[in-house]
């Protein structure tokens, strides 16, 4: 059996002055040249400015005054034009922290707020689970029944939990046999009361982006933790929530936002502050100061803290934020 003669690399041709030309190289991998980016470095800030300007307008100059009346004097005396406005400096940031119940106000406002959080967080999550497991028709009830008191206004949702834990006439206390008993009387109860209707209009929010997370898990991953043989509360604890740590996240900061800036609730079922202030928090705390006392200058001191430990809030979440957006 014959086979083919192996043939020998062809030799360079010789050009027309008798010398060889170079002969075939090994290809080289091609070096990828950075693409350039299309269009201009401004051309976001171009679609943002006009929200921008907006907000600016909106924003800017309020927080402006706000500061500026911070260092002043500002009472009444120099609203109606009686004294001309002079320059404290830190004087009313001084008198701010050595008042005792500043600092009572703002632990009892921290604690109710990570109070509210936790509640809203829990209740969000066990109905978002719920949702899950339930039939169509009643996931469209608890939805819509849901979103109704999302929709509901502060000022009307509140009204509405005064009257149905109203000692005289609340069917609350008829159901549950406690007589006359006053939730706004003690300081502990009308916290807890208001914190009720703080979780009933805070928790869908988190109901429905914790349901639309657990919806975007793939579903062989929940069912092979199911074939190990792990419960649901396993299921949740070692495979749900790490998958829905992104969202978690995003709920968790926006509550504290929103609770650790409560007003209306306070104010309009504690009668302003409950008794002798036992109900007070900082947004209740700098009005009175603000408008009840003619303190302007305190009032806008305790707005600035305020806006101070919010910012601080928010510039946590949006560096978490960037770091899951780094690491997806």
């Amino acid at each position: 059996m014959t086979t083919a003669p192996r043939t020998k690399e062809a030799a360079p041709a010789p050009d027309r002055a008798g010398a060889r030309l170079p002969g075939p190289r090994a290809a080289r991998p091609s070096r990828r040249t950075p693409r350039r980016r299309t269009g201009s470095a401004w051309t976001p800030w171009l679609y943002l400015l006009p929200a921008l300007v907006v907000l600016g307008g909106l924003l800017v100059y309020p927080i402006y005054q706000l500061g500026l009346i911070s260092f002043l004097e500002y009472t009444q005396a120099q609203v109606s034009g009686g004294e001309p406005t002079t320059f404290q400096g830190l004087g009313n940031y001084r008198e701010l922290f050595a008042d005792p119940q500043f600092w009572q106000v703002l632990l009892a406002t921290v604690l109710f707020a990570a109070a509210c959080v936790l509640a809203t967080l829990a209740v969000g999550c066990a109905l978002a689970v719920l949702l899950t497991r339930i039939r169509a028709l009643p996931r469209l009830a608890l939805m819509l029944a849901a979103l109704g008191a999302w929709a509901t206004p502060a000022v009307t949702g509140s009204t509405v939990w005064v009257f149905l834990f109203d000692p005289d006439y609340g069917p609350v206390n008829r159901v549950l046999g406690l007589g006359d008993f006053s939730w706004t009387y003690g300081r502990y109860s009308a916290f807890a009361l208001v914190l009720f209707e703080v979780v009933w209009c805070s928790f869908p929010f988190v109901m429905v982006t914790v349901y639309a997370g657990i919806k975007a898990i793939p579903s062989e991953v929940l069912e092979a933790a199911a074939l190990d043989g792990a419960s649901q509360w396993r299921i949740w604890r070692s495979v749900t929530a790490p998958m829905l740590r992104p969202i978690l996240v995003v709920v968790t900061i926006q509550s504290i936002i929103w609770d650790f800036k409560v007003f209306t609730q306070i104010y309009v079922m504690t009668g302003g502050g409950g008794i002798a202030g036992q109900n007070l928090v900082l947004n209740v705390y700098a009005y009175q100061k603000a408008f009840a006392s003619s303190q302007y200058s305190l009032g806008s001191a305790i707005g600035v803290v305020m806006l101070l430990i919010l910012l601080t809030v928010t510039l946590v979440y949006l560096r978490l934020i960037r770091r899951q957006g780094e690491e997806l």
